[in-house]
């Protein structure tokens, strides 16, 4: 997989996570705005989770 492919793969993902939680009445908004701010953070921070994931498998 190319970092290209990951880094699409991966905001998908979180996209459709983040979507899937509000959606969900049962949430708190305080804790989805929480849990938006990390899955944020995490999608800034993918070129440096590809670059770790593609060391391992070297």
């Amino acid at each position: 997989m190319t970092e290209e492919e990951f880094d699409a793969t991966f905001a998908y993902t979180l996209d459709v996570l983040l979507a899937t939680m509000a959606e969900e009445p049962e949430i708190d908004p305080e804790k989805f705005y929480n849990m938006a701010c990390i899955l944020e953070n995490l999608r800034f921070f993918s070129p440096v989770l590809y670059g770790v994931i593609k060391q391992k498998e070297d």
